[in-house]
């Protein structure tokens, strides 16, 4: 059996390798952050280190004319539209089933608001954009929560809750880089730098701080033109001190280790080495708390590609044409001076030139300086320059109607329409992705709590119109196997066209009853649907009387009568109560004395309503 110190070596050389197979592709991400930010004069050197390109004349442009940084930010609007809305869906018509989806859906909406998972979401699908790929890391959090005891030096013991966060590919290092998938990887290490306070805290062991290289922000002067700087913004690499790396290395379950196992080395000191804690695969199984996310897929290799990678030659040739053009233009404005040998005094013509009003003296029997005769712009500067805006649309696939050139006032709506469409279908790659990324957000979401929620919890849901919507959940509530997970996407749904769908159903008369008529309930919901739901708070009762009897449910599945109010919809309570006695949730109980508490409270019912 190997000593805490053979598992450490065995840890960090294992990382080395890794870091060594994964350099080419650290070098592409820090190239496309750097020509994302503006610092477009530099190349990946022969030492593997990022150099920025000098000037070869004083004279020499060197502007940065930056196409790449607003088409990744039209990108990025349009995928921010992507909401994580997770519909559950029960797997049969069983009663059980049914109930689970419900619960199920109420937790994901409440950990999605809870957390925010549009911001994080958004914040992954900048590093996949830049970079090409991102990833979540979805882990249950022992030190957030509400309290459930008291130590007795003060300590609260809390009783933990699911969190997440979005990892940069700079933290992820696969067993191999050719492997497709993250389901492909055997192990996989997440590296991520801490100072020697922040281990502490989180491990309670002291380590020897060290100074590690790191990634930051710098300026860079070695920008701008004839007789000026510019300056830009560069990533270069730091150091951070008095810091140390934690690795956590994920391996899966296999003959040797059948739940996988997990290693933490922070420093050189091994803090962790078991099981994988989580079962967060499927079928019960444990797995890696990771779910990746690209912005295109490449063949063959684990990591995705940023279209900034197809860009950078478009940018670079841009950039050459808009400078050389320029250059061509301050020879034409400043000119060129012939001056014969010995004519004129040089040092003050280089310092003053021609001035206006100038008295030139050259010497007698000279010829006298003159300008060379120089030819106008070329054409080819301005025919290139518009090839390579082409071509930068044409790339990043983000067309914008107003500024195509195929676009006239004659079009027809449907040809306008096919045009969105297929501006739309050059986002398909990524929309994927992020959808299926959101819902194995999801599924794991629902396998840590089903592992961890033992004690009943609470969770707010808060609506569009701002109701509060408080319930109460434990693991027996959810069932991920039975659940299927699916996700809303309104990357193309804009209010307009939200509005012209409702107008075409109420014209075809799907939305009214079969008497012709619209419902109150109907109505609110269509103003909802079109983006005026603040306008009408009318509350679905039908909806609110089914959730009060979902609780009352729960109270008595734990043998707490409760009392029927005058105001219930008795026919509605009465139907809830009798698909939950038919669950398996229901009949799995051995509490005795249920039935009699449910049929009671059925029979209550039924009196109120033969009184009425």
């Amino acid at each position: 059996m190997k000593n805490k110190n053979d598992i450490v070596k065995e840890v960090l050389d294992d990382f080395q390798k890794r870091v060594e197979e994964r350099k080419k592709f650290d070098m592409q991400w820090q190239l496309n952050m750097n020509f994302y930010m503006g610092n477009q004069f530099c190349s990946v050197g022969f030492g593997g280190l990022i150099e920025d390109i000098d000037r070869q004349y004083f004279w020499q442009e060197r502007e940065v004319f930056n196409h790449i940084a607003p088409k990744i930010d039209i990108r990025l609007a349009k995928l921010s539209r992507i909401k994580p809305k997770m519909t559950v869906l029960p797997a049969t018509n069983d009663e059980s089933d049914i109930y689970t989806a419900k619960v199920s859906k109420k937790i994901l909406n409440a950990v999605s608001n809870k957390y925010n998972l549009s911001q994080k979401i958004n914040q992954a699908t900048k590093w996949s954009e830049i970079c090409g790929t991102s990833f979540y890391k979805v882990f249950w959090n022992s030190n957030i929560g509400q309290v459930v005891a008291i130590e007795e030096d003060g300590r609260k013991i809390k009783a933990g809750d699911v969190d997440f966060a979005v990892c940069s590919p700079f933290e992820i290092y696969p067993d191999s880089s050719t492997n497709e998938n993250l389901e492909d990887c055997q192990s996989l290490i997440h590296a991520k730098v801490y100072s020697k306070d922040e281990i502490k805290d989180m491990y309670g062991i002291d380590i020897d701080g060290q100074n590690i290289n790191i990634f930051s922000l710098d300026n860079t002067v070695n920008l701008g033109g004839l007789g000026y700087n510019g300056i830009g913004t560069k990533i270069i690499e730091t150091t951070k001190q008095n810091a140390g790396i934690v690795l956590e290395k994920y391996v899966r379950p296999n003959a040797e280790f059948p739940n996988g196992r997990l290693i933490i080395v922070a420093g050189n000191e091994l803090v962790f080495d078991g099981e994988l804690p989580y079962i967060n695969g499927t079928d019960g199984k444990r797995d890696f708390p990771f779910i990746k996310q690209v912005c295109c897929d490449e063949v063959g290799s684990f990591w995705g590609v940023s279209l900034i990678d197809r860009l950078i030659p478009v940018q670079r040739a841009y950039n050459a044409v808009k400078n050389r053009k320029h250059e061509y233009l301050n020879r034409l404005t400043l000119g060129v001076l012939t001056v014969e040998d010995g004519s004129v005094d040089v040092e003050n013509l280089e310092d003053e030139g021609l001035a206006p009003g100038k008295i030139l003296v050259y010497r007698q029997g000279a010829t006298p300086p003159k300008y060379l005769d120089s030819e106008t712009l070329p054409t080819d500067f301005e025919k290139e320059e518009e090839r390579l805006l082409e071509e930068f649309t044409v790339i990043s696939g983000t067309t914008e109607m107003g500024s195509m050139e195929s676009v006239s006032a004659s079009m027809s709506g449907t040809a306008l329409e096919l045009l969105l469409d297929e501006n739309q279908t050059r986002l398909s790659f990524t929309t994927d992705s992020i959808k299926n990324a959101i819902k194995s957000i999801g599924k794991q979401i629902l396998r840590l709590y089903k592992q961890y929620a033992t004690i009943p919890r609470i969770a707010k849901i808060v609506g569009d119109n701002g109701n509060i919507e408080i319930f109460y959940f434990k693991s027996s509530d959810i069932s991920s196997d039975d659940v299927e997970l699916d996700t809303e996407i309104e990357s193309n749904d804009t209010i307009s066209q939200k509005r012209e769908m409702v107008y075409t159903l109420l014209e075809k008369g799907v939305l009214y009853d079969e008497k012709g008529s619209l419902s109150e309930t109907m109505k609110s919901k269509i103003l909802e649907m079109i983006g005026f739901g603040v306008w009408e708070n009318a509350k679905d009762l039908n909806e609110l009387h089914m959730k009060r009897a979902d609780k009352e449910n729960i109270e008595m599945l734990e043998g707490n009568f409760v009392d029927v109010k005058e105001i219930d919809n008795h026919e509605l309570h009465i139907n809830e109560h009798i698909a939950f006695m038919l669950s398996g949730d229901y009949e799995n109980n051995e509490n005795e004395g249920i039935e009699e508490i449910f049929m009671k409270h059925i029979n209550s019912h039924k009196n109120l309503i033969k009184e009425g």
